[in-house]
């Protein structure tokens, strides 16, 4: 007769279960964004090419010969004048820039539908909701750093032309400094605002084309002289976002003329915010009651 002995498993066993075994946690899902997010072709040329051509609009702008800088015309130090070139240069490369970035705001989710990531992606996280705020969060600051650095870049590039002037604005100015982070900040909001709708609409095509509707045409429509779309204008996206970019005097000349509402540099940008916290609501649950 055979005596079988029964000992308790080995922990440190090859085969046995860890017993520290990591917990998800909202960093480490971050993190897992953030390798998506940096290995992907299409990120990095879409933020170098949002550089350029924030890079190649102020220099284009503020060399033209039609420029305030080329022509001067006795207002050379004026604190208009210098307004007047803090709304052009904010207005153009913010303007040009968005566009770059709301595709890669849509891109980043709808991609995942494309391939099928995003069914790896929900396996990883079962609560759902995490994988797209990491997202978000990691879409807004790399948008956000990398934007700043355009704009410094861009800054650098459009003072030779405002210098000998006397027409370029004043780093000291608390007015100058908000427009100039201002264009980030846009950047960056319209970058979730177009992430939110992605994953709304779960089609990179569909996508875009309703955030550069929102962006582009919308705003065309409201110049239709009809009262109620008057008065809706000044609260749409770009409409609103883009007051954060005014210098307070061109915000003060607009009011004393205009038939609407003038929002102020904060309330257009806490307008922008609200269309993003709304449309991301939307988003989220979306997200949680259908399928991927």
């Amino acid at each position: 007769m055979s005596t079988h002995v029964l000992t308790a498993p080995d922990a440190t066993f090859a085969g046995a279960a860890p017993t520290d075994t990591p917990h998800l946690t909202f960093p480490r899902v971050v993190h897992s964004e953030w390798i998506k997010l940096r290995t992907l072709r299409s990120t990095v040329w879409t933020l170098a090419v949002t550089v350029i051509v924030m890079v190649a609009a102020s220099w284009a702008f503020h060399a033209s010969p039609e420029s305030i800088a080329a022509n001067p015309n006795g207002i050379a130090g004026s604190a208009g004048a210098r307004s007047m070139v803090l709304d052009n240069f904010g207005s153009t490369i913010a303007t040009i820039a968005q566009l770059t970035v709301a595709v890669l705001g849509v891109l980043a989710i709808t991609g995942e539908y494309a391939t099928g990531m995003i069914r790896s992606t929900l396996a990883a996280v079962p609560q759902r909701l995490p994988a797209l705020w990491a997202k978000g969060a990691v879409l807004a600051v790399s948008v956000f750093s990398v934007s700043t650095v355009a704009v410094a870049i861009s800054w650098g590039v459009m003072r030779p032309f405002l210098g000998n002037n006397g027409l370029a604005p004043d780093l000291g100015d608390a007015d100058t400094v908000r427009c100039l982070v201002g264009i980030p900040l846009y950047l960056t909001a319209i970058t979730l605002l177009a992430l939110a709708i992605g994953a709304l609409l779960r089609n990179s095509a569909g996508a875009i084309a309703t955030v550069l509707g929102m962006l582009l045409v919308l705003p065309n429509l409201f110049v239709i002289p009809w009262e109620p779309l008057q008065n809706l204008s000044p609260f749409m996206p770009s409409s609103a976002g883009l007051q954060i970019l005014k210098p307070q005097g061109i915000i003060d000349a607009m009011s004393k003329t205009a038939t609407t509402t003038v929002l102020g540099p904060w309330q257009g940008y806490g307008a922008l915010m609200i269309w993003v916290v709304v449309l991301g609501t939307a988003a989220a649950l979306v997200l949680r009651r259908r399928d991927a």
